[in-house]
């Protein structure tokens, strides 16, 4: 059966239409996001996505490959394992995830304290900087999250993030994800005496105070007026 006879939800030609009948699925956009920093294993989705299934995540990975969206493969030795990645094609809807994630947290019903993922987070980054406050600076900066580990370039107003050991890099922070955007979303404190251990800052330190407040969410909706 090929991928578009699996299902027509909407029998409309319009392509968002198209879309969401092939990644509308719950769980398919967050699996594509976790993809977005290079191929993972089976294993690494369960992880980083922990609401979803064993079943479910088949099912959607599947349904991704089916639809040309990821594909698996074996990487060599001495790994030799079987790891899902996105196709070139799949990598294309990196925008739109970031379109999609600033669009949503303009409504007041997000709340940013709730988990994430570290691939999450580091795509929160590259979407949240804020041009103007990144200018002028050039530098590299190394995350070190549970098992995950990456490396982000801030260059031209912008930031770009690739996975892979953060040697090398200006400053590291060490610990994890929701702790690191409470600090850069939520205005706590770098040093917190409370929550000893759980915020570990390596290399430069004005740097890291610089670069936690590079970071814009997008204003707000209005509240409606109900009256």
């Amino acid at each position: 059966m090929g991928p578009v006879e699996k299902r027509r939800w909407y029998e409309d030609a319009c392509g968002a239409a198209f879309a969401l009948e092939m990644i509308g699925e719950r769980w398919a956009i967050l699996i594509m996001r976790e993809l977005m920093f290079g191929p993972r294993r089976f294993s690494d989705l369960r992880r980083d996505l922990p609401g979803i299934s064993a079943n479910i995540l088949t099912q959607r990975l599947e349904g991704l490959e089916a639809n040309r969206i990821v594909r698996r493969r074996k990487l060599p030795p001495p790994a030799s394992v079987q790891v899902y990645e996105l196709t070139q094609w799949g990598y294309e809807a990196e925008p739109l995830l970031k379109i999609l994630g600033r669009w949503a947290t303009r409504h007041p019903g997000h709340d940013p304290s709730l988990p994430l993922s570290a691939a999450s987070l580091m795509m929160s980054f590259e979407t949240m900087v804020d041009p103007e406050r990144a200018k002028g600076l050039d530098a590299k900066v190394g995350f070190r999250l549970g098992e995950e580990r990456f490396v982000g370039h801030i260059h031209d107003g912008s930031l770009k993030v690739v996975r892979g050991e953060p040697d090398g890099a200006a400053v590291t922070f060490t610990g994890e994800p929701t702790v690191i955007a409470g600090a850069v979303y939520g205005g706590m404190p770098l040093v917190d005496p409370e929550a000893s251990g759980a915020l570990q800052i390596e290399g430069d330190a004005a740097l890291a105070a610089k670069f936690v407040t590079l970071f814009v969410l997008p204003e707000k909706l209005p509240e409606e007026n109900r009256g």
